[in-house]
């Protein structure tokens, strides 16, 4: 008897939710598919029933990430410097670099920043240009409505877009690199506070945040 399609569509969610946890973790090269199959309680056999390769695994697993990330629940919700500066504070994850119960996409974005991989090259490079046009779509909306500390240019506040993602995806993937923990919370707040300047926070104000 042949599966329902809300059988199929469950057992590849679960497929996907292991190789996203895997790739977040660990990146592209250092997972493999009997791996995710295994963290997925299932048989190496049911893999092809739902994915290509994994490489196609891959791509649909950044597409996931992206979509259920902070940054594409925000970008939803009403217009707001609060909800534009919970962005910045939280999106990565910042206040707590361990956690990784709900990785988001950054996780995948420095894990495999250097992969020679086409398809992986291909599908970080989408994940980026996503994700900095979310983050542009959101604060040229506030920009509009006069919701923002500073007054910039259409052109600045794009650019502003890509400071901010590649501000945070940088700051994650060198503290990551460090083993002294009070370093690499350094690291983080100083790349945070940056990115608060640069959205037009003074000082005291960051005190809110």
């Amino acid at each position: 008897m042949p599966y329902s399609k809300q059988h199929k569509l469950k057992t590849r969610e679960r497929i996907l939710q292991a190789a996203t946890d895997l790739f977040c973790r660990y990146g592209f090269d250092k997972v493999s598919i009997n791996q995710v199959m295994s963290s997925a309680k299932m048989t190496h056999g049911a893999f092809y029933a739902h994915f290509d390769s994994k490489e196609a695994l891959y791509r649909a697993s950044i597409v996931d990430t992206v979509r259920r990330s902070k940054v594409a629940r925000l970008a939803k919700d009403p217009l707001s410097l609060k909800h534009m500066t919970e962005l910045v504070s939280n999106y990565l994850n910042l206040r707590d670099l361990t956690h990784a119960n709900v990785p988001g996409p950054e996780s995948i974005l420095f894990n495999d920043i250097d992969s020679t991989h086409p398809e992986i090259k291909k599908a970080y490079e989408e994940s980026y240009l996503r994700l900095v046009k979310l983050l542009e779509t959101r604060l040229k909306a506030l920009r509009r409505l006069n919701r923002l500390p500073v007054t910039d240019s259409v052109t600045t506040v794009a650019d502003k877009a890509r400071v901010i993602v590649a501000s945070l995806v940088g700051a994650v993937a060198v503290a990551k690199s460090i083993s002294k923990e009070e370093e690499r919370r350094r690291i983080l707040s100083a790349a945070q506070k940056q990115i608060l300047y640069l959205l037009g926070y003074s000082g005291s104000e960051m005190r809110t945040v």
